[in-house]
């Protein structure tokens, strides 16, 4: 199952425009950032992080909103992510640059969620297992009668049904079906089994589901 860019049928907006330039300045902003470095080093950090982050600011951007739930909250989100990764550029490695860019969004969205609503957090204890039958290797790509109805469902309704899961599904769902990570990526991201990332998936997947099928009705 795959849930498809749900903003793409949205037309470009002026919050669109000022996110987009506020997204464009943030190599800028990194690079005065106050840790001391000689000439060569500061040049290498910039080249390796306009490489290694800046082609996925967009996808940190999307999951700092959904975390938040706000617009200029996921900016601020990102600015701070940014400039942690700017700080951490030297110890990047050969893995993902995606799920290392995402990961510390997600570490850095929580914080500010601890810090200025942490009301917002949600704990979910006692993940069941994974049934067998939700970890035997099926064809993803086979459209279940779930999958379709996520896709004949309006963006806006869809975008609604989302944000109301619990954060832990929430995150899981947008990083699998909106972003399209694998379970190893976002075990990573997140930092859990990943077994709990599919169980939260498909928890996420039900709850979303029944909303969508009682809205429905």
């Amino acid at each position: 199952m795959a849930i498809v860019n749900i903003c793409a049928d949205r037309p470009p907006s002026h919050e669109d425009d000022r996110l987009d330039d506020r997204l464009r300045h943030v190599s800028d902003q990194v690079a005065r950032d106050d840790h001391p470095r000689d000439a060569k080093s500061g040049d290498d950090d910039n080249a390796r992080f306009a490489n290694v982050v800046m082609p996925h600011l967009g996808d940190a951007y999307a999951l700092a909103r959904w975390i938040t739930g706000r617009r200029a909250d996921a900016e601020d989100v990102v600015q701070e992510a940014c400039l942690r990764a700017f700080s951490a550029i030297g110890s990047f490695g050969r893995g993902s640059a995606r799920a290392w860019v995402l990961t510390i969004v997600r570490h850095t969205a929580y914080s500010w969620l601890r810090k200025n609503r942490p009301a917002a957090l949600v704990v979910v204890e006692d993940l069941e297992v994974v049934e067998s039958a939700q970890q035997s290797s099926g064809d993803s790509r086979v459209q279940t009668p779930e999958a379709a109805l996520i896709a004949k469902t309006e963006s806006a309704r869809l975008e609604a049904a989302i944000a109301a899961l619990p954060t832990p599904f929430r995150e899981t769902l947008v990083l699998r079906d909106v972003q399209g990570l694998d379970y190893r990526e976002i075990a990573t991201v997140t930092g859990v089994p990943i077994g709990t990332v599919m169980s939260r998936l498909a928890r996420g997947r039900r709850r979303l589901i029944t909303t969508l099928g009682r809205t429905d009705s």
